[in-house]
């Protein structure tokens, strides 16, 4: 094993959305930051993939194969490369909402307080969308919680056919709203992630370390197991030890979670920080849906997401639970999240030829439809030496399945609509749910609470049990909301940086 003879302030695992922004924000403040990511930096052309090839092959996979509830293998789609999966995550950045911290009554149940309030995070999402550039425009959305002000930056142009199709919306009472989105300056590269707006502002300080290709293996203890005293990982064949006063791990909802559970030893025989045996468990990802809808005319099917609804958010007239969030999707051509799931789509795609594939998805436009999910206990990943486990059973299925015949009554009473010239009716709406392989929104495997007894962290993203490891990334999240997490984490890594700057004064 080879040891580091550098003794770092700050050693994080994880380049994603809560990696990259707490490595710039500790390393501005002049602290010597290592960050430990497990891929590369990405190629321009596959950040920004807008074609049929985007069907024909496999992308954003990682090349291994963990296995689902049935033993099956499957290939997660993970990206493990410098910005993690905000390289594919559509750049949607919304705040919670108020009620969604105490404790929400979902269909199954009630959804866990938080401990913390929406008062809390909002300082915090305020800066956070300064500093991931968000476009939007606030007073539209009806559950919108309070804002001190506008977005950063006004809202991003939408195609024209798109900006009918709003005026149609509202003409059947429902009030679209722009998508906050992340935005970059760059010509080239757009669209907002965490490399942009984490890694090259890290990358300016002197006090800064990026070493790529490391995959973390375990963290070791001292021998009363209280303090983490080394970082393993292996880089380039060779086992590498690193040190550090803080620790922090933001590999993502699983992998945060798999490296605890492989970092066993005496004093934490089963996994580190584990005494309260939460370590994986109450494994989440929002219910998500594709629908289709025929466009009269044929759209470039490469764009970015645009509008979204939440008039059902909160319920509707038949039901008082929440049922969820409307977004528009991204060309289809363009989509990440749905490629990796197309509805009926997924049955042809691989036998039609490019260019029938092409003018298929031009004439389509996509919907998708997001609810929250209960955290359940049993719903977990396990580890038996390199292999990855995964068990989960979906829940509040009525709720989502409400929201997804909510939408298709509203686009249809659209299409009715003789002043609405863009889209047409169908036979069918093709539609699909994502499988269990998009883990982009996972949360809640390490989760945070003020028991050290059902919680791994504490309210400040510090380990009940370990003093010097903090986690900052979703899996902290105690529940799922439907606008999906990418906000709140960024937000959230930043209030977690503020306090490891006091505690490294």
């Amino acid at each position: 094993m080879i040891i580091d003879d550098r003794h770092y302030d700050v050693a994080i695992v994880g380049s994603g959305a809560a990696g990259a922004t707490l490595a710039a924000e500790l390393a501005a403040a002049g602290h010597a930051v290592l960050l430990l990511e497990r891929g590369g930096a990405m190629a321009l052309a596959d950040q920004n993939v807008a074609d049929v090839d985007l069907f024909r092959r496999q992308r954003y996979h990682p090349g291994e194969s963990w296995f689902g509830p049935d033993g099956d293998p499957f290939a997660p789609q993970m990206v493990y490369a410098l910005g993690g999966n905000t390289k594919i995550w559509g750049g949607v950045l919304e705040r919670m909402r108020e009620r969604e911290f105490t404790g929400l009554a979902l269909q199954d149940g009630p959804s866990p307080d938080w401990g913390l309030r929406y008062g809390d995070l909002a300082p915090w999402y305020e800066k956070a969308e300064a500093l991931y550039r968000v476009h939007g425009r606030c007073g539209i959305d009806p559950t919108e919680p309070p804002r001190s002000g506008d977005f950063p930056h006004a809202p991003r142009p939408i195609e024209p056919f798109l900006e009918e199709l709003r005026l149609g919306l509202e003409r059947r009472a429902v009030r679209p709203y722009p998508l906050p989105l992340t935005w970059s300056t760059s010509a080239e590269d757009p669209s907002g992630d965490a490399e942009r707006f984490g890694l090259e502002s890290a990358a300016t300080a002197p006090s800064y370390t990026l070493r790529c290709g490391a995959r973390v293996r375990a963290l070791h203890v001292n021998p009363t197991g209280t303090e983490v005293k080394g970082v393993e990982a292996r880089i380039d064949g060779r086992n590498w030890l690193f040190t550090a006063h803080q620790v922090v791990l933001a590999a993502g909802a699983v992998n945060s979670a798999v490296i605890l559970l492989r970092s066993r030893s005496n004093p934490h025989p089963n996994g580190l920080a584990n005494g309260s045996d939460q370590v994986g468990r109450n494994l989440m990802r929002p219910q998500l849906t594709s629908i289709l809808q025929l466009a009269a005319s044929p759209n470039s099917g490469r764009y970015p997401r645009s509008l979204g609804v939440n008039d059902y958010y909160w319920g509707d007239k038949n039901v008082d639970f929440p049922l969820g969030a409307i977004q528009s999707g991204g060309g289809v051509l363009q989509d990440p999240l749905f490629a990796e799931s197309p509805p009926v789509l997924s049955l042809v795609t691989r036998l039609l030829p490019d260019l029938a594939l092409e003018q298929l998805a031009r004439r389509s436009v996509c919907w998708w439809a997001m609810s929250a999910v209960l955290p359940d206990p049993e719903n977990r990943l396990t580890v038996r030496g390199d292999r990855i486990d995964i068990r989960y059973v979906p829940n509040c299925l009525e709720a989502h399945d409400r929201l997804v015949y909510r939408w298709l009554d509203t686009i249809q009473a659209v299409e009715a609509d003789p002043l609405t010239q863009v889209v047409r009716s169908a036979p069918i709406y093709p539609r699909g749910e994502a499988p269990l392989a998009v883990m982009g929104y996972a949360c809640g495997t390490c989760r945070m609470g003020t028991d050290p007894a059902s919680s791994v962290v504490d309210l400040e993203g510090r380990s009940h049990e370990v003093a010097n490891l903090s986690i900052a990334d979703a899996s902290l999240l105690p529940g799922c909301p439907a606008v999906g997490p990418g906000l709140t984490v960024i937000a959230n890594a930043l209030r977690i940086a503020e306090r490891l700057k006091a505690e490294l004064a």
